[in-house]
């Protein structure tokens, strides 16, 4: 993992991040400092694609049969202040605070939901980003871990995240802020099965 903010002498600043060529550009501004994202696993891939489809209800506009309502993207930079721009394995606006779908890069607006796939960059994900995206009200976070096939589930409040569920593969949860579908843990993680509705 390279840090480049320490050839800099100084911390680093979105300037510098995007001066790296975008085709290269797989690195994150965290606590000034420029970082490369790890390289991620097939089981990182494979549980960021997973996700993404089961969230396939949520991705039109709301009215009608399933829930809609929300923007996805996946490893879009995302600014936050001056010593943090994010790439989010996943991030997700509610249409109705953000009518428009984000654009440019990076984007400025602040996501409802950041879902954080664990990989070599743990520390980050589970410390330093997660200080930020509290920091700025992101109000739900998620931590996939595909070491542990585990599902964590975070909601903002003033005094830190609060745990809301922790679920691991075998598992069928409603969680927040997709609580309208059921989410099979071990489909994240490859198994063939499907979300169900009677998940409690």
């Amino acid at each position: 993992m390279t840090v480049f903010a320490r050839k800099l002498d100084r911390p680093g600043t979105l300037q510098d991040l995007l001066t790296i060529p975008e085709s290269e550009r797989r690195h994150e501004l965290i606590a000034g400092a420029i970082v490369e994202k790890g390289a991620a696993s097939a089981e990182h891939g494979e549980a960021q694609f997973n996700l993404s489809s089961l969230l396939g209800p949520y991705r039109k506009r709301s009215g009608g049969e399933g829930p809609g309502g929300w923007w996805f993207a996946t490893e879009v930079e995302v600014h936050f202040d001056e010593e943090n721009t994010f790439r989010p394995d996943v991030a997700g606006w509610r249409r109705e605070r953000v009518p428009e779908r984000p654009r440019g890069t990076p984007v400025t607006v602040r996501p409802d939901w950041v879902c954080e796939i664990l990989s070599t960059n743990r520390r980050h994900d589970l410390i330093r980003k997660k200080r930020v995206y509290h920091k700025h009200e992101v109000p739900h976070y998620w931590i996939i871990d595909p070491e542990e096939q585990t599902l964590a589930v975070y909601r903002w409040t003033r005094d830190g995240y609060t745990e809301l569920a922790c679920a691991e593969r075998g598992e069928v949860v409603r969680v927040e802020p997709f609580e309208a579908i059921a989410i099979s843990i071990g489909a994240l993680f490859g198994e063939d099965e499907e979300a169900s509705d009677g998940a409690p």
